[in-house]
């Protein structure tokens, strides 16, 4: 097997980017959601998130539990503040959205891109530890991302984006995994410290965005049973394919 070079990491990193797009697919079986399918899609998609958090953190607790820790508060702190920021702003617009779910949309890419930052980090490390586990961690990320591209499709195509816009913008939201992965391997000395506070801030980012914004708009229009139902076997089956792929 070939050392890695810096094409290799960079199209393993793309490619990781790309298989996000792929959550998307399924929604075009999908015309139209009533109130109670878009509460289940919330659900669904806070599931995922749940488990990928889970993930983010039990990686950073490996490295440093300290950093990761900090990575959470600070990724709280910095979803919060765009929060305060985009209802300041008033009235969001993200293409053919507008209003509050131009805002919740924006909101789900922050968290996603801040999930990828990490992500691409950790390929660059990864094969700054040598091909194999270059691969491995490659191969791993891919296949989490897709279903990480279903949870930012369950968020846009139900408010009025086409699948393939939201598929667009969930790859949009991971091109920092190949930006991010060659400085990480040329400089992975210097990049490994920061891994743990970045799974950190992904992790919080994404949890505040579960409990103040998909759980609640879940139960406005569906039962907390079948929601609660709904967020653990999405959970467990993320979970499931963490372990499969670990």
């Amino acid at each position: 097997m070939t050392e890695p070079t810096l094409l290799i990491v960079f199209v393993a990193a793309l490619v990781t980017a790309l298989a996000t797009g792929l959550g998307a697919l399924p929604l075009l079986a999908v015309r139209s959601m009533s109130g109670r399918a878009l509460a289940w899609g919330n659900a669904l998609a806070a599931g995922l998130m749940l488990a990928a958090s889970v993930t983010l953190v039990m990686e950073g607790f490996e490295l440093s539990g300290p950093r990761t820790i900090g990575g959470i508060v600070l990724g709280v702190v910095a979803i919060w503040l765009v929060k305060k920021l985009l209802d300041r702003r008033g009235e969001v617009s993200l293409g053919d959205l507008q209003g509050a779910d131009a805002a919740k949309v924006l909101m789900i890419m922050g968290v996603m891109t801040a999930h990828s930052a990490a992500e691409g980090i950790g390929v660059g490390v990864a094969f700054g530890g040598g091909r194999p586990l270059g691969d491995l961690i490659t191969l791993a990320i891919a296949l989490h991302n897709v279903p990480e591209g279903l949870a930012i499709a369950l968020i846009m195509v139900p408010r009025g984006a086409s699948v393939a816009k939201a598929g667009w913008w969930a790859v949009v939201s991971s091109l920092p995994q190949p930006l991010l992965a060659v400085p990480a391997f040329l400089f992975v000395l210097y990049f490994e410290p920061v891994l743990p506070v970045g799974l950190g801030l992904a992790a919080g980012a994404m949890l505040w965005m579960i409990f103040s914004e998909l759980l609640p708009e879940a139960q406005e229009e569906a039962e907390s049973s079948s929601i609660g139902v709904i967020v653990t076997l999405a959970f467990a089956a993320m979970m499931a394919a963490t372990l499969l792929l670990g």
